[in-house]
């Protein structure tokens, strides 16, 4: 009785979590290239758009009306507590400056967290129809499509993702003096502007890595389960357990995992 329970919650979580993502994703069809407020909410190109504003609340409208005791963590709005073990991490836009932009290289981000653990993750890029969906233990997808991370297993040869904090860390092995090291030896390394879909493209074997110094919670909440549940491997910058609530990660097929780190902390290639 307690695992039908289980399952049956589940489903609807994921059943809410799809609606959520679909509502926010009609949102940024609406504004893109478009008219719509540009506001800074710190550093000159730290943006937040009219488009993210209406995504968040559309997306809370959705949670709000099925689990009204849910806690929720949004990029705009912040921390709305409840007294509940389920939390959904949000980011309304992921890729606000591609958005802006008028760049389709921009999606909404949901996780769904249980008692710390990540159990539910979505991104969906509706400028692409890309939907990646991970469950816990179960894979994750593309369009439907189980997705796995790539074999590639030597970094010179790897295909790589970044980006870049709106404020720059001036710290030993930052993110300048990586990414030179990398691009030294020829590595290709990207920059799509999308930490969340930085993470699918590894989960879907296009990238063979993915690494940043600075992120908040909901860039890759959802992100990083779709990564593990493709196979890959997911570690903050030291090589420890990951968790969204501290800044920095590595994600990768896992196979050059142990080759990224070692350059990240500043080791020669």
């Amino acid at each position: 009785m307690l695992f039908e329970q289980t399952t049956l919650l589940l489903h609807m979580f994921k059943n809410t979590l799809l609606q959520a993502v679909d509502a926010g994703a009609a949102e940024l069809r609406r504004f893109f290239n478009g008219s719509f407020t540009i506001t800074s909410k710190g550093s000159i190109n730290d943006l937040v758009t009219e488009a993210d504003h209406a995504s968040e609340k559309a997306i809370f409208s959705v949670i709000q009306k099925n689990f009204p005791d849910h806690f929720i963590l949004s990029e705009e709005t912040g921390a709305l507590p409840q007294n509940s073990d389920i939390k959904w991490i949000i980011d309304p836009i992921d890729g606000t400056i591609n958005f802006a932009n008028g760049i389709p290289i921009c999606c909404v981000s949901i996780g769904v967290e249980q008692k710390g653990k990540m159990i539910l993750g979505a991104v969906y890029n509706p400028f692409m129809n890309e939907m990646y969906i991970a469950e816990q233990g179960q894979g994750a997808t593309l369009n439907d499509k189980k997705i796995q991370v790539s074999d590639k297993d030597n970094l010179l040869t790897s295909c790589l993702v970044t980006g870049f904090p709106y404020q720059y860390l001036d710290t030993a092995n930052g993110p300048l003096q990586i990414f030179e090291k990398l691009i030294r030896k020829a590595i290709p390394v990207r920059r799509l502007g999308s930490a969340a879909l930085d993470l699918c493209w590894t989960a879907a074997g296009r990238f063979d890595g993915f690494y940043e110094h600075k992120l908040q919670a909901w860039d890759s909440a959802a992100g990083f389960l779709i990564v593990e549940e493709a196979g890959g491997k997911v570690t903050d910058l030291q090589g420890n357990d990951y968790s969204p609530y501290q800044p920095g990660i590595i994600a990768t097929n896992g196979k050059i995992h142990q080759q990224l780190q070692s350059v990240i902390n500043g080791g020669s290639i």
